[in-house]
């Protein structure tokens, strides 16, 4: 770097902690308003090579996770908050209204023991629970991982078909249509009942509806969040009797009505999520 190199640099330098100084002093007249955003190298999509996301524009991919390389991404479906699927060696394709949830791994494998190639293929209204791991597997439609479950090379889910929590599914597994298994190694355990199948279809229906909600939080200003705030604090401690007593009638102000469809009326006495 010659003189002119160093100058540049230094100058560059004092800007940036001039800008640094005023936003510390910005900081502080915002007092318990202050919000501290820290700036970060992460980039939720990121190109590999010459291969990049293909992600719907109706789908929620969280700002904590991380889509890199060959992944494709369908209409509805959701990829959560620390999440990190990497199609760097292989592919992975992700179907319509599937949610691949906090924490989860979804890895490929361009060859294996046996010299398969493996991409992972996740296909429509999957529910992948939270800190789960998928790797070169393929997983049909409407089918259901639990938390923290760890699927190797080569397994192959079943639509309507199970992994409990926790289960360890050996490499090259079929899982049959209908069956859960559980365990370290995972075996069948039993089958699945009429309403355990409902409630696989209606979980990534759930989550299509709370990633809607997720989305449009993450794009908000300051001043609507400032906005929400005081609505809520003002709107706190009310209490219906005693105004039904005064004859008082409040309106919930909109922004605080979280929609009907996060979870449907008939489904609120269901299982939680997973």
């Amino acid at each position: 770097m010659g003189t002119l190199g160093r100058a540049v640099y230094t100058l560059g330098h004092l800007i940036r902690r001039s800008g640094q100084a005023v936003d510390r002093l910005g900081s502080l007249f915002q007092g318990s308003h202050f919000i501290e955003e820290h700036v970060s190298r992460h980039r939720t999509l990121m190109d590999l090579l010459d291969k990049s996301p293909v992600v719907d524009k109706d789908s929620f991919i969280a700002p904590s996770a991380s889509v890199i390389g060959d992944v494709q991404v369908g209409q509805g479906s959701s990829i959560w908050y620390g999440s990190v699927l990497r199609g760097d060696v292989n592919s992975i394709c992700v179907g319509s209204g599937t949610n691949i949830q906090d924490n989860s791994l979804v890895h490929v494998a361009k060859t294996n023991i046996s010299g398969k190639v493996l991409p992972t293929i996740i296909g429509d209204n999957v529910t992948i629970g939270h800190s789960a791991v998928v790797h070169g597997c393929t997983i049909e439609d409407e089918a259901f991982v639990g938390m923290g479950a760890i699927l190797l090379d080569g397994v192959v889910v079943e639509k309507h078909a199970m992994v409990a929590a926790g289960s360890l599914v050996r490499q090259n597994t079929r899982i049959p249509s209908g069956e859960v298994w559980a365990g370290n190694p995972a075996k069948f355990l039993r089958k699945l009942t009429d309403e355990e199948i409902a409630f696989i279809v209606q979980s990534a229906t759930n989550y299509v509806n709370l990633a809607k909600v997720h989305a449009a939080e993450n794009v908000k200003s300051f001043d609507e969040i400032e906005f929400e705030r005081m609505l809520r604090k003002k709107f706190a401690r009310r209490d219906e009797e005693y105004d039904s007593m005064l004859g008082v009638v409040r309106e919930t102000p909109p922004e605080l009505v979280l929609p009907d469809n996060i979870l449907p009326a008939d489904n609120k006495s269901q299982k939680p999520f997973p």
